[in-house]
């Protein structure tokens, strides 16, 4: 069916915002296929090193411009669990694209690194940097002008998202993401968060926590919560970008590798050789994005897709506001219930109908638009399906089910768990921000308390365990942005919060710095723009000015009047010791260079 009358008008003014900058992108993917098949221009000594390492029948076959070769990007490393199932997979990649007469090389790697290793610590001020970089390193070995296609191989964090980024910059060639999956479910999400509050409080120790985050994160494939990774998963198959149902498969299963070879020759299918032609960036349009949007909301997803997809969406030029995201929220119904959102992980979303069941339910009521380009090819319907394996151990697909396996995790489109989505904007004379409630109680979406000023996420938490916080307040964590240090998450101020929280006592947080995309209980208004640094409004409040955060108007004020804030000083930190250590030197240029948090918290766009 068409789309809702509402979808269609968000979609029309993003479509028109766009136009400038989606006009000129598409003239320059255009010329770029004209130029054929590329191997075809390089000079005999570049080709002869393109394929120096290649057997003599694969040069023959390089030599011409017949047959496709597919450039795989990986984000292989074995210490991330979600990446190092991608170890084996350029040898099933390469041994499919011969099958079906192709050839198969890996362009280049990465960088992927861990935001569960790295919270709280110095190595996460590099970590939405890195998403830039992955994109950066993504085109250097694309660069190489030796490909047809490319296949990349990332599922976590930053690491799509800089991965979509690439695919769209190289917008000219198809592109197929490929993931690992899921690892299969440990320590229940909730039991895990139940440890770590009775550690924030003392009340178990350092060996007590270790062993339930063991039992938690225990395996290969991604942490089964519903934060960044696992929206990522669901964004690359609503987007259309993987093979439909391929996003929650487990890791080293016989489905998990079949799907991995059916990718593979799809890929080469669907290159200029073929009869199917899909360059990337006519795939992905304003539609697609859209849909992305919708299925976060749908979801309960991720916080950091706030600057992801506005970054990604841009790449494609597209814009793509927060008031697009917010009034899609308003529109879009939750639909999911997955850690922090609810109990189950995402092997449970997957077991109670997954994506196939979702894009139909969307589809029902016009929540998503059917009339886009996928890899598999036309329409969303398409991905409506439960994947499955054949005699023969190839994929075989059956239609959704239409009614969930289990409706506590995944609801129907006519009895959704909450009329709206999970994210909303937040305006006022703080600036902008964003919030996402879908996990946060009704009675908690308007907290109105004095304001507490921290500098850094350490200070809040000593001042949680000297018992200096156990009272109504918002807690204002400052030059957490960007331009500041890089933007890290603060997801470690979930515990004391939510301790003081279930304690009684009102709590909220405004920070210009992100929190974790598994945040969830404690209303959050993140990414608070203009930041600290920039001498935002954020950076005027002072200790005990009443705040106001309402997350059913979509406003955030500090309760003084507007000529008091513009007479006070903006505070100031010495932020000399976010410069050095762990990397965080070479990425001054980054911090001097990035854009806004409204506008995708980029280098590459402000």
């Amino acid at each position: 069916m068409a789309a809702d009358p509402r979808i269609q008008a968000i979609t029309a003014r993003i479509v028109e915002r766009s136009k400038p900058y989606r006009e000129i992108y598409l003239e320059r993917l255009r010329l770029q296929v004209t130029k054929g098949v590329h191997r075809s221009v390089l000079s005999c000594a570049n080709l002869a090193h393109g394929f120096a390492v290649c057997s003599p029948a694969d040069k023959d076959i390089l030599a011409g411009d017949r047959v496709g070769n597919l450039g795989i990007i990986t984000a292989y490393n074995d210490m991330l669990s979600a990446h190092q199932p991608f170890e084996v997979y350029p040898a099933m990649i390469r041994d499919a694209a011969k099958q079906a007469g192709g050839i198969a090389q890996v362009a280049g790697a990465v960088p992927a690194m861990c935001d569960g290793v790295t919270q709280g610590q110095p190595g996460m001020e590099l970590s939405l940097f890195s998403r830039d970089a992955i994109a950066m390193a993504a085109g250097i070995g694309l660069s190489h002008n030796m490909f047809d296609a490319a296949v990349f191989l990332g599922v976590c964090d930053k690491i799509v998202p800089g991965l979509v980024i690439a695919a769209l910059s190289f917008g000219h060639l198809p592109s197929i993401f490929i993931p690992a999956g899921p690892m299969t479910s440990g320590l229940p999400n909730d039991e895990k968060s139940r440890i770590r509050q009775l550690y924030a409080e003392g009340k178990v120790g350092r060996a007590e926590l270790l062993e339930a985050e063991s039992k938690s994160y225990h395996g290969p494939g991604t942490c089964t919560f519903y934060g960044t990774a696992n929206s990522n998963q669901m964004l690359m198959e609503i987007m259309g970008f993987h093979m439909p149902g391929s996003s929650f498969i487990n890791p080293n299963t016989p489905l998990r590798d079949a799907m991995t070879r059916e990718a593979t020759k799809r890929a080469l299918a669907i290159t200029a050789q073929g009869n199917e032609f899909t360059p990337a960036g006519e795939m992905i349009d304003e539609r697609s994005v859209v849909n992305g949007v919708v299925g976060l909301h749908a979801t309960g997803g991720s916080t950091n897709h706030t600057l992801h997809l506005i970054a990604m969406a841009r790449a494609a030029g597209i814009v793509l506001t927060w008031q697009d995201i917010s009034d899609l929220s308003d529109v879009v119904p939750l639909l999911a219930r997955v850690y922090p959102n609810g109990l189950a992980d995402v092997n449970h979303f997957h077991a109670a109908g997954g994506m196939g069941f979702l894009i139909k339910q969307l589809l029902k009521q016009g929540f998503v638009h059917d009339d886009v380009r996928t890899v598999f090819g036309h329409g969303l319907e398409a991905y409506t399906i439960e994947p499955t394996l054949d005699e023969n151990g190839a994929v075989a697909r059956t239609s959704s089910p239409e009614v969930s396996h289990d409706p506590k995790v995944l609801a129907s489109v006519e009895t959704p768990f909450q009329p709206t989505g999970g994210l909303k904007m937040l305006t006022g004379n703080l600036g902008k921000a964003v919030i996402k409630i879908s996990a946060v109680k009704p009675e908690r979406h308007i907290i109105e308390a004095p304001a507490i000023i921290f500098h850094d996420q350490q200070s809040l938490q000593t001042a949680f365990k000297e018992g200096k916080l156990n009272r109504d307040f918002v807690a204002v964590v400052r030059f957490q942005g960007p331009k500041a240090n890089g933007m890290p998450e603060l997801h470690q101020l979930t515990p004391p919060l939510g301790v003081l929280q279930d304690r009684g006592f009102k709590v909220a947080l405004v920070t210009d710095g992100r929190m974790s995309g598994a945040s969830g209980k404690v209303p959050a208004a993140i990414h608070m723009t203009p930041e600290a640094v920039d001498c935002g409004p954020i950076s005027r409040i002072q200790d005990g000015d009443i705040i106001r955060l309402d997350a059913i108007t979509g406003t955030i004020q500090v309760l003084v009047s507007a000529t008091e804030l513009a007479a006070r000083a903006p505070a100031t930190a010495d932020l000399s010791e976010n410069e050095w250590g762990m990397g965080r030197e070479l990425f001054a240029p980054f911090r001097r260079s990035v854009g806004a948090a409204d506008h995708g918290a980029s280098v590459f766009s402000n």
